[in-house]
């Protein structure tokens, strides 16, 4: 078996583009979590994402995962909001397919506090993305979520929930 040899410049190149990659992937999990919907759409490629987000539902464009995004993690009762997010992203494995397209496989830890039914969720999921190059930027054109497991728990009588949003 022959190996292709790459220069520096070409494996320094590579490394730049899957940071940038993994960049993406981090402002769109932080915006998530700070109920950032300016940021949460710029994530995805202006027309055609192929989303499949389980329970949440599946859409051709980022625009359906937005709205349900801005009536969820937006929604406040008596001026605070009643769902807090916390998306810690793992495990990234981001293959180039070439300088403009990639793809890639996250595990999330998820955690969420809902105010509403005085819950706290739990869970893992694994995303399945593909990445390309939108106006010189990389941005998501898949993604695609399979939840592993969840447990929802009641929060402990007298728990104190603060938010400084």
């Amino acid at each position: 078996m022959t190996e292709t040899r790459r220069t520096l410049e070409e494996r320094v190149a590579e490394q730049e583009r899957i940071a940038a990659i993994k960049a993406l992937k981090y402002r769109y999990w932080r915006a998530c979590d700070a109920k950032d919907v300016e940021t949460f759409r710029d994530s995805f490629i202006r027309e055609g994402a192929s989303i499949r987000f389980g329970r949440m539902g599946d859409y051709d464009d980022a625009a359906g995962l937005v709205a349900v995004f801005e009536k969820v993690a937006l929604r406040k009762v008596d001026g605070r909001y009643v769902i807090l997010d916390m998306h810690h992203g793992i495990h990234p494995d981001i293959t180039l397919l070439s300088d403009t397209e990639a793809v890639g496989r996250w595990t999330l830890r998820f955690r969420q506090i809902n105010l509403i039914d005085n819950t706290e969720k739990l869970g893992a999921v694994e995303y399945d993305d593909a990445y390309v190059v939108e106006d010189g930027r990389w941005k998501k054109s898949k993604c695609h979520v399979r939840e592993l497991w969840s447990i929802v728990r009641p929060l402990p009588e007298g728990a104190v929930v603060t938010q400084g949003f």
